[in-house]
């Protein structure tokens, strides 16, 4: 494929704009896959069925850690190369969404985590007085937390600031946007379930419910692997974000009164300010679950190339610049 200078590859739109790459899919990973490629001189165009802010990234608790994604050892990867883009963005907060914030990860071995647990400045065992009542163990560390409307905000404007478009526009196959570029890079999460008949990638439902904060600033999570019942609490600028759930299979985007409050009580529980706290909002996404992540290149008839890179279950956030860096390196070779 040729770069942002032009070249016998592209092909010109329907406004008459010439796109180098479409990437389907306006969350996270399809906004960070088409920042990377624009940034390299490519002429990208974004094509979105959903605005940002209803899209599974824009309900993201969005701490940095790896949650119900494989395979670990390219996930490990993954992480540490997206962390050093986190960190940066930490830098400039408000611009960016991320902030460096200190929390404990409960009931979490520190032998249990990878090779990226090395990349964290201060990861430790928690000490007995730091833990709440009814926990023994528990992780201290200081990660990136973002906000993930901002964020998003943040990834569409550097993306225009490098040339590329985003558009509302849904498909029904991606011929649509092979016959608008040459290269195709799918980031349609769930959506592929459908557009490539994925039997493997299902939803993993996610509610959480944002109330006002009463002076937490400090994350806490007990991962409660193979539970359908988590327990989170995400301080943001924008209130604390409480959660959650991971329902497989569930295709339900119905905040769920009793649901809510069951995750309000689970909270509570780690901080008792938060059982008389406002709710502010109810938020459900559905989380992309996959046996591993599908990142990998197909020819479609025609001979457009089709980069797939989707199936980042509840990770995305956390894996997004590495995935994003193999799928720029899959659409150019």
């Amino acid at each position: 494929m040729n770069g942002g200078n032009g070249g016998e590859n592209s092909v010109t739109d329907d406004a008459g704009v010439t796109r180098d790459v479409i990437v389907v899919g306006g969350g996270v990973i399809g906004l960070t896959t088409a920042v990377v490629l624009a940034e390299s001189g490519h002429r990208v165009g974004v094509w979105t069925r959903d605005p940002l802010g209803r899209t599974t990234s824009a309900v993201a608790g969005a701490l940095f850690w790896p949650y119900r994604i494989e395979p670990a050892r390219q996930v490990g990867t993954w992480l540490e190369r997206s962390l050093g883009h986190y960190e940066q963005f930490a830098r400039r907060p408000d611009e960016t969404g991320v902030r460096i914030v200190s929390g404990l990860m409960a009931d979490t071995p520190l032998d249990s985590l990878g090779r990226w647990a090395s990349r964290v400045p201060g990861l430790r065992e928690a000490r007995t007085d730091e833990l709440p009542g009814g926990f023994g163990q528990a992780l201290r560390a200081a990660v990136p937390l973002i906000d993930m409307p901002v964020h998003l905000r943040y990834l569409k404007e550097r993306l225009r600031a490098a040339g590329g478009t985003v558009e509302r526009r849904s498909i029904t196959g991606f011929g649509e946007p092979a016959g608008r570029a040459p290269v195709v890079v799918d980031c349609t999460g769930i959506g592929a379930r459908l557009l490539m008949a994925d039997a493997s990638l299902y939803p993993v439902r996610g509610q959480v419910v944002v109330v006002e904060n009463p002076g937490i600033d400090e994350w806490f999570v007990v991962p409660a692997p193979g539970s359908a019942d988590l327990t989170y609490v995400m301080p943001q600028p924008y209130g604390v974000l409480l959660g959650g759930s991971a329902t497989d299979h569930s295709w339900d985007l119905r905040p769920d009164p009793a649901e809510a409050g069951a995750i309000v009580a689970r909270c509570a529980r780690i901080h008792p300010a938060l059982s008389g706290a406002r709710v502010l909002e109810h938020r459900v996404g559905l989380r992309p679950a996959r046996p591993q992540v599908r990142l990998e290149a197909e020819t479609l008839p025609g001979g457009a190339r089709l980069v797939h890179n989707y199936g980042h279950g509840g990770a995305g956030v956390t894996v997004a610049w590495g995935c994003a860096e193999d799928a720029a390196r899959l659409a150019v070779a």
